[in-house]
């Protein structure tokens, strides 16, 4: 089986509720968010965390997260660009996240953190 890496960046009250699924699964979207749209590269999951869900009025943190789906699965789903060529987004309607949930494999990582818009090393 042949996987993908996707990517996802966020800030820290998704990343407890990731924590607290084990590292196994993305929690439900809200109402007012029909899709979940993980990134296809990393540039443009880092541009997202360090530029948008670093800043002070979203917490002052963010974080890049990376995981794996066997490749079959992505052509489930359309791929949307947002803006420049490489702003790539998997397109999952909310009502579907359970099952693309499930195709996850091996844990969900944390490969990056942002602090006010600057990377740190530490993860913790």
């Amino acid at each position: 089986m042949s996987l993908v890496t996707l990517f996802r960046p966020t800030g820290d009250n998704e990343l407890k509720l990731i924590s607290d699924a084990d590292w196994r699964a993305f929690p439900p979207r809200l109402p007012e968010q029909p899709i979940f749209y993980p990134v296809m590269n990393f540039d443009y999951a880092e541009q997202i965390a360090q530029n948008w869900n670093s800043q002070p009025r979203w917490g002052g943190v963010g974080h890049v997260l990376a995981f794996d789906l066997p490749d079959e699965v992505i052509t489930r789903w359309p791929v949307q660009v947002a803006g420049g060529r490489t702003h790539e987004e998997l397109w999952v309607p909310a009502e579907e996240l359970e099952d693309f949930n499930a195709m996850i494999v091996g844990p969900i990582r944390r490969i990056a953190t942002y602090r006010d818009g600057v990377r740190v090393e530490e993860l913790s």
